[in-house]
């Protein structure tokens, strides 16, 4: 099984439209980040956890050209606007592409693009939406992906963290609850929200990150949604060698 870090962005991605890198240096091509999705690869299952903004240029980069299932985490739009790009694999598989989400992200993306769920206006409705359950398992032939869920605080809304294989994502977490804790021991890796130095009402911190993965000892931590803030290079050099920041394209085998 593969796991590819699409985007590991802030909602902004770096550098911003307008052009502004921060701390980041611009000329190292890891500083690049665009906004926050990953891709899970089992023999000829592939299933995407959110649908970023920049999800097509996202799978042309890494070369994905196949897509059973979606994963969202929650309904912002950093998270979801790229859904409207995944056409192609209806066309492809000639059937519906299956959506999992918690309900109440089912109900804003079923409203805000009605008519990828419901039709209309030229077009015929594509994906089928589907509850996300605690302990959900995904099939295609042969291959299967089984994922335990659970609710984060994200600011004033919840994500869905989704662990598989030993491995956990957190994308987008501003809070664990200590009852949870227990569900992240013994990980392989440990991708987690860390958006910048200072403390932010919906995300994770650099120094709260760090906390978290001291106490749960994953064997690696993976640095996500990282701000323009945050230097890669500066964070390589100042972690230890089991806490990395992501990158756009980064693939670990889990």
């Amino acid at each position: 099984m593969e796991l590819i870090i699409l985007g590991c962005g802030s909602s902004l991605g770096s550098p911003w439209i307008s052009n502004y890198w921060g701390n980041c240096d611009k000329k190292n091509k890891f500083n690049r980040r665009t906004r926050c999705s990953a891709f899970i690869k089992k023999g000829n299952l592939s299933i995407l956890i959110d649908s970023s903004p920049d999800i097509k240029e996202q799978f042309i980069k890494n070369k994905i050209n196949n897509l059973d299932c979606v994963l969202y985490t929650h309904e912002h739009s950093d998270q979801t606007s790229g859904i409207f790009e995944l056409r192609p694999f209806f066309w492809k598989n000639k059937k519906k592409i299956n959506i999992y989400a918690d309900s109440r992200t089912l109900k804003a993306l079923k409203k805000k693009y009605d008519f990828c769920f419901y039709g209309g206006q030229g077009y015929i409705p594509i994906m089928k939406p589907n509850l996300i359950k605690k302990k959900h398992k995904i099939i295609k032939g042969k291959n299967n992906v089984i994922f335990d869920t659970f609710k984060v605080e994200h600011g004033k809304i919840t994500s869905t963290a989704y662990i598989f294989n030993k491995t956990a994502y957190l994308s987008d977490c501003s809070n664990i609850k200590t009852s949870d804790f227990n569900k992240l021991k013994n990980l392989n890796y440990l991708i987690i929200d860390c958006l910048k130095f200072k403390r932010h009402p919906g995300h994770l911190n650099l120094e709260t990150s760090l906390k978290i993965s001291y106490y749960l000892k994953p064997k690696k931590t993976i640095l996500t949604n990282l701000h323009t803030e945050l230097d890669y290079n500066f964070l390589k050099k100042n972690l230890p060698k089991n806490i990395l920041p992501a990158y756009d394209g980064m693939r670990l085998k889990i």
